[in-house]
């Protein structure tokens, strides 16, 4: 059976309160990573298109993804703002030459990555996760963009980071 035809990551209904959040990133973690150890190496290298990442290079990105954000929950107990750079993701995914990655350790990699940032998304205090913040660039660096105007939590970062998380898993396991 292809992958493909299993149900997506995404679910329909996003969680309700941050605990349950919480649960939810914790099992696509290991679900995805299940799926992912059950893609032959071979296939995580195809591609859909010339231009399109092949699987293994969309884990590839969601371990740039991790490493970034990874920085951003934790300054961002520290600030006032949620100001943060961007990054180039296309250079990041080339220079990294993710295509010659071996599958089994960057599937290894990705795993522990985000069971750590799961951690690390549990532990923030909660007048911190959740204290409004004027300035930010969720503008332009969010996967789901907040405006300029209005303000953006901690909390609606983390929840960011697993939303774009479950689209790139979607699109490995719909290839």
């Amino acid at each position: 059976m292809r992958l493909g035809a299993r149900n997506p990551i995404i679910h329909a209904m996003p969680p309700q309160n941050y605990d349950d959040f919480l649960k939810d990133f914790h099992a696509t973690v290991l679900d995805a990573t299940t799926r992912l150890r059950e893609m032959p190496e071979a296939e995580s290298r195809c591609k859909n298109a010339p231009d399109d990442w092949a699987p293994i290079e969309i884990l590839g990105h969601l371990v740039d993804s991790a490493a970034n954000n990874h920085q951003r929950f934790v300054r961002a107990q520290f600030t006032d703002d949620l100001v943060f750079p961007g990054y180039e993701q296309n250079e990041w995914v080339n220079s990294q030459n993710y295509a010659d990655e071996s599958w089994p350790e960057l599937i290894q990699l990705w795993s522990a990555y985000n069971l750590h940032l799961h951690h690390v998304a549990s532990v923030v205090p909660a007048a911190i996760l959740t204290k409004p913040r004027a300035t930010h660039t969720l503008d332009q660096i969010a996967f789901n963009l907040v405006e300029k105007s209005k303000p953006a939590t901690l909390e609606y970062l983390i929840r960011d980071y697993v939303d774009h998380l479950r689209h790139h898993l979607d699109q490995i396991f719909a290839a």
